[in-house]
């Protein structure tokens, strides 16, 4: 399986305290890879690092083979692109004034503005159903067509590679589903490489193909979710006890954590 982005013994940090210590991983090309891990366990942190917003302090994240600290920043963003997590557009600024600030890597001062600028904006505008938005402020729309605003100006900077940081955070889940949706026609039609952390891990195990779970420092486990996700990993990774059964509409690893609630089966004396 070849690969776009790679680490290399990647250690990184926030002043004194370690992050993420000696990992080396691999995002396989052309499929959708989230990271999962509890909260404070380094996924974003991971995920910046990957598009060189955070220097490592040893280390090294190859992109294509290339130590993408050594690219220039056009370089990087004509072949990468990061959607951070709560992304937030100045007031008044609409739908189409920003997803043309994604074609910012190919404007030069002697190529301005071209009818393949054009096209690219066009495109991301369609792909994400926000063409009757163009003219909308970012400010006045929807939790969720803000978030496929974001997600048409990251496509129309027509990268290859795809980060989005916790894409689905603060959403509704008619709104988690639409966004993810998207994500995935994104990949089977353009075969886009997009890398996600997420927090609902029966999402990420519906729509990823590889898994890198984090616990400590390092990868705990990495792999298609149904080879993977068991009740062993999420004790480990996310201190909590569960069973791990089938999504009965999807077939992928479903998981039902135990705690206290109402239970129906018991009242009734149903076993």
């Amino acid at each position: 399986m070849k690969d776009v982005l790679e680490t290399k013994s990647l250690t990184l940090s926030y002043g004194d305290t370690i992050i993420i210590h000696q990992l080396d991983f691999r995002i396989p090309k052309g499929k959708i890879t989230v990271l999962i891990g509890g909260n404070g366990c380094g996924k974003s942190t991971l995920l910046r690092s990957l598009a060189r917003l955070l220097k490592p302090t040893d280390g090294a994240v190859l992109l294509e083979g290339k130590a993408i600290a050594k690219m220039s920043t056009k370089e990087v963003a004509k072949k990468l692109a990061i959607l951070p997590q709560s992304p937030t557009a100045p007031e008044g600024l609409t739908v189409l004034q920003l997803v043309k600030q994604g074609r910012y890597p190919y404007q030069t001062w002697l190529k301005q503005w071209s009818e393949e600028d054009e096209r690219k904006v066009q495109f991301a505008l369609e792909a994400t159903g926000m063409k009757e938005f163009a003219e909308r402020p970012v400010d006045s729309l929807s939790g969720g067509q803000r978030q496929r605003a974001w997600i048409a100006m990251t496509l129309a900077q027509d990268t290859d590679i795809i980060l989005l940081d916790e894409p689905t955070t603060y959403l509704d889940m008619t709104h988690q589903i639409e966004i993810l949706d998207l994500l995935f026609e994104l990949n089977e039609r353009e075969k886009r490489t997009i890398v996600m952390v997420l927090h609902d891990l029966n999402l990420a195990c519906r729509y990823a193909h590889h898994i890198v779970a984090i616990r400590d420092k390092k990868i705990y486990a990495q792999g298609k979710p149904e080879e993977i996700i068991t009740c062993q990993l999420v004790k480990d990774v996310f201190q909590m006890d569960c069973q791990v059964t089938m999504d009965p509409l999807f077939g992928t690893p479903l998981c039902i954590p135990y705690g206290k609630g109402r239970c129906i089966l018991q009242k009734e004396g149903v076993s």
